[in-house]
């Protein structure tokens, strides 16, 4: 298994620190207001790694944490007149909320920055001690980023280059612009905790060292978190975490690429800020979902309103053909055990999803093999005979059985597909104007002019509704009707 290194700005082998153990730990939420789609991207992501490491048999411990003592929680708090910490919990309650609805995979452990405070003192204490950090006269306590010899080696920025084109603290008593906050001193009305430095809160970035290394130890195998990250976030974690322990922090830097919605980058200020409370709204979990994971991880990408369309569509196929498959399963009483026909499919779903996994969890990759695998499917129903149905019902469920399996590590196809189908035409045919009534009485109407062999009349109502978006297939059992906008 190899993983990009943001690092070492290559793939590299994945060798766990600790035999089968995975020590990962990813950035999390700042809790200020609710989740937008861009926290859904890496919280997906992240899942999807401890997913699919203990899918290929690691033990896994995963820990997320939830930023809840911050500037912005506090302002926006005091906005609403409340105590940031209970402002902090009710937002953390609607992020929980939209992650389950999400059907996110949960972190095995999820931190809180105020939970911590004691040992976010002691590891600042530390650092003061060591001459990694200084207090000011105001009890503000900053980390000496100069001191660190191998700052900058993650961004891979140079200390004096820092200081050009980047807003530096000038609060008084640093003694170098570059220095940033451990501690700061509270001011009237903020909220605070009793320190050796006197009344005051937690710096942003010491929160995550701090976590860390009381969950997960000194050195870990994973940090994850989105790229806007690396600079100075994660800088900073491994200034003070390294010069804290005197050992390695991470052995791999993973960063989940940023998004623009429609061209454009997100901010409330343009009003593209989607929510995930919003995007459920419009989409089913899995739709969004997929539509992350057609996308590496690790790249920038824009994320246009056709996607979710596409994605939509693809999950209607894809749940269409595991609605026959079930059908054609049951009718001839397929086996996963049992003789099967000649196929290159069935032996190699497994084999083929590790590979592109393998590769840096490409679910891009992965996704893409879907199409392939569900095309054999359709046609091996549609060409199977009398002498053969068995041995085909037996190989598409083997095939099932598999695609479940893999696929369903990264939480996709796990829903029941008449409801997922249904719930789609419902939507689209909302979306056209139509009503089910309507159209199962024109096709009703069709049929009794098929019986009176009024042709004429049975083509015109055909016509009449491929007009509107509804496209009509006779078959065996029937006339069936289906949305023309999801094919």
């Amino acid at each position: 298994m190899k993983i990009y290194n943001s690092m070492t700005g290559k793939k590299e082998e994945f060798i766990p620190i600790d035999g089968n153990n995975v020590k990962m730990y990813a950035c999390g939420v700042t809790v200020y207001d609710l989740c937008h789609i861009g926290h859904a991207r890496q919280a997906i992501v992240y899942a999807m790694i401890a997913d699919y490491l203990r899918y290929r048999g690691y033990n896994v411990k995963y820990v997320r944490n939830y930023t809840d003592v911050d500037d912005k929680i506090i302002k926006r708090a005091n906005e609403l007149g409340k105590n940031a910490i209970d402002f902090s919990k009710e937002q953390i309650e609607e992020t929980e909320k939209d992650m389950a609805a999400l059907h996110i995979t949960d972190a095995d452990e999820k931190t809180k920055a105020s939970e911590y405070i004691n040992q976010i003192i002691e590891f600042v204490q530390g650092l003061i001690d060591k001459g990694f950090a200084y207090k000011t006269e105001s009890g503000d306590v900053y980390y000496r980023v100069r001191k660190f010899n191998e700052y900058g080696k993650l961004s891979h920025r140079n200390v004096d280059d820092m200081l050009n084109g980047v807003r530096i603290e000038l609060e008084e008593g640093k003694e170098d612009p570059i220095d940033f906050a451990l501690w700061k001193s509270a001011k009237p009305g903020e909220i605070y905790w009793e320190s050796p430095w006197g009344k005051g809160r937690p710096g942003w970035h010491i929160e995550c060292s701090v976590m860390a290394l009381n969950t997960l130890g000194e050195t870990i195998d994973i940090h994850g978190g989105g790229r806007d990250l690396v600079f100075p976030h994660h800088e900073n974690e491994i200034a003070q975490s390294e010069a804290y322990t005197g050992k390695h922090f991470a052995n791999c830097w993973s960063h989940c690429g940023l998004i623009k919605i429609n061209g454009e980058k997100m901010s409330k200020s343009l009003g593209n800020s989607l929510t995930v409370r919003d995007a459920l709204k419009m989409y089913n979990y899995e739709v969004i979902k997929y539509v992350m994971l057609s996308k590496h991880y690790g790249s920038d990408v824009d994320i246009l309103d056709e996607d979710y369309t596409l994605a939509e569509k693809h999950l209607y196929y894809f749940y269409n053909t595991i609605a026959k498959m079930n059908e054609f399963i049951n009718q001839y009483e397929g086996n996963a055990e049992g003789e099967k026909v000649k196929d290159d499919i069935s032996s190699t779903i497994k084999e083929k999803f590790i590979e592109v996994m393998d590769d840096d969890f490409n679910t891009t990759a992965a996704l893409s093999n879907l199409y392939g695998i569900f095309k054999y499917i359709n046609n091996l129903i549609k060409t199977a005979n009398k002498g053969n149905r068995n041995e085909v019902a037996n190989t598409i469920s083997k095939i099932l059985e598999q695609v479940k399996e893999v696929y369903g590590v990264l939480g996709l196809l796990e829903q029941n597909p008449e409801e997922f189908t249904n719930e789609l035409r419902k939507k689209y045919i909302e979306k056209i104007n139509l009503k089910t009534e309507y159209i199962e009485e024109k096709i009703a109407k069709r049929v009794e002019a098929k019986k009176q062999k009024d042709f004429e009349t049975a083509d015109s109502i055909r016509a009449e509704l491929d007009e509107q978006g509804i496209i009509l297939n006779d078959t065996l059992k029937g006339t069936t009707w289906d949305i023309k906008e999801l094919y």
